[in-house]
Order: C-alpha cells, then sequence, then structure tokens
C-alpha cells in the first residue's frame, strides 16, 4: 500500500488542476459545507468522523480532510487511515488546505475567535446524505473524478480567504 502511496505522490506532483477549475470547485464545496451543516448533514472532527465511519458507513458521501501544515507527522498518520477506510467503502475523498477559510464558513466570525477545542477540530468532516440530487455535490463529485482520471489520487483544493 505505501508503494502505491508513494507512487500516487509522485504522479499527484506533475499535476495540477487549472486555477479556475480549482476555483469553481472550491466555491462548490464551501457551499456544499454549509448547506450540509444547516441540514445537520456534517460531521466535524476526527474522532467524530471515525465514530461515523466505523457505526454507518453507507451514508457518508463525501470524506473532506482539511490541513495547512503538511509536516503535522500525527495528522497525516490520521489522513492516511481515513483514507485508506473511505477508498475501501466507495467514499469519496477531498483534501483542502485553507482552515482558516472553513473556520469562517462553519463557525462564523464569533465563533472564530473561540476556543478550537469548544467547537471540535475542523481537519477531517463528513457529508452525509444531502438531498440527493444537490448540484453541489455533484460538482464537487465531478472534480474528483476528474482529478483521479489525471493521476491525482486524493484531489486537491486550496480554499480562498475572504
Amino acid at each position: 500500500m505505501f508503494d502505491i502511496l508513494f507512487y500516487c505522490r509522485i504522479k499527484k506532483a506533475n499535476y495540477s488542476a487549472p486555477p479556475f477549475r480549482m476555483q469553481s470547485a472550491g466555491l462548490a464545496l464551501e457551499e456544499l459545507l454549509v448547506t450540509a451543516q444547516k441540514q445537520d448533514c456534517l460531521t466535524i472532527g476526527i474522532y467524530e468522523s471515525a465514530k461515523l465511519l466505523n457505526a454507518d458507513p453507507d451514508s457518508v458521501v463525501l470524506c473532506v480532510l482539511a490541513a495547512d501544515d503538511k509536516d503535522d507527522v500525527a495528522l497525516q498518520i490520521h489522513f492516511t487511515l481515513l483514507q485508506s477506510f473511505c477508498c475501501d467503502s466507495g467514499i469519496t475523498i477531498l483534501r483542502v488546505s485553507g482552515v482558516q477559510r472553513l473556520r469562517q464558513l462553519l463557525l462564523g466570525a464569533v465563533d472564530a475567535n473561540r476556543n478550537q477545542e469548544e467547537h471540535g477540530d475542523l481537519h477531517c468532516m463528513l457529508v452525509t446524505n444531502p438531498q440527493a440530487d444537490h448540484c453541489r455535490l455533484q460538482e464537487v463529485g465531478t472534480y474528483c473524478q476528474e482529478s483521479r482520471r489525471l493521476d491525482q489520487w486524493v484531489p486537491e483544493l486550496v480554499l480562498q480567504e475572504r
């Protein structure tokens, strides 16, 4: 498995999506996460996500892994385990940088200044059973499929601060 991950990282380094495509997918992801949170279809936090994946993996349609620091070894180990489980379960995975933007979107301006432990970490989020025909879920899914076709095993997005 590690040979596959190594190969995928090498291939991934040779690919980057066009900026307009990434921006469009980033906006779609932002809207999807906000909508999923309003519909109570968003699980936030590594521990909470692992519990849900263990209990009901069939309800999960998207796993978002967010980190700005790729040198955090412990976090990368968690990500590797979550990615493996999601791949085995057929769950779409998307890696995102821009944790501060996620904090703005999902916690609001007031909550963004609070202690992170009060509202869980934003390193892992699972979208579960939103409206089946939610166009933004389809758009994010299409971006992930296109990225995988171009040898990017785990698609990545950069969310822009506003």
